[in-house]
């Protein structure tokens, strides 16, 4: 059955307001300590999260990459940086948002959002190493070296960048995508009104 042109409608505007309300978190970052002072901390993930449940898997995504254009105007990495959260966003929300749907329930959203974080943090391991990474170096012109020496500041016996991304990478979006489940799983029981009259 095709949804309704007031369903659309609705989805649409829900859509336009969680991509802005991304804009807005993702300029607010927090460097923490225990990982390099380039690599910050935000809840810019939360209403492409949401926004799979409410609105869609593909939405999710939608909202992601609305917000990541946005940002490349505010940003100072060339759009690099916004391509690597558009990416690892992406396949966060698409499989939190698939799971909820086949799940529709609280349960779904901690499964579906725990599998998405998971998911998140192994892909960013080949996307920064493959693709990320190499652009900074090429296009923003960061020494290899340079880069490593700041992981190594933190952990001296870090060898390799590879190394580096699986210690300090992998791990930190992990848990930058558990807060987002964390949160949602908070505010579920409301959220759960709004996605019946989608």
């Amino acid at each position: 059955m095709k949804p309704s042109s007031k369903t659309v409608t609705r989805k649409i505007a829900i859509s336009a307001m969680l991509a802005a309300l991304g804009v807005i978190l993702q300029l607010f970052e927090i460097p923490l300590p225990f990982i390099p002072s380039f690599i910050k901390l935000d809840f810019s993930d939360l209403p492409g999260f949401i926004g799979a449940f409410v609105c869609g898997p593909w939405a999710g995504v939608l909202i992601t990459l609305i917000r990541n254009v946005i940002h490349i105007f505010t940003g100072s990495s060339a759009g690099i940086g916004e391509l690597s959260n558009f990416l690892l966003s992406s396949s966060f929300v698409l499989t939190a948002g698939y799971i909820y749907k086949k799940m529709p329930s609280f349960k779904g959203v901690v499964i579906g959002g725990v599998a998405g974080a998971v998911i998140m943090g192994i892909f960013s391991f080949p996307v920064n190493n493959f693709v990320i990474y190499p652009l900074y170096y090429s296009v923003m012109g960061l020494p290899k070296a340079a880069i490593l020496q700041m992981y190594q500041a933190i952990r001296p016996s870090t060898d390799t960048i590879a190394e580096a991304l699986v210690v300090f990478n992998v791990p930190f979006t992990i848990v930058k995508g558990l807060f987002s489940v964390l949160f949602s799983a908070i505010i579920y029981k409301p959220l759960e009104k709004l996605i019946k009259k989608m």
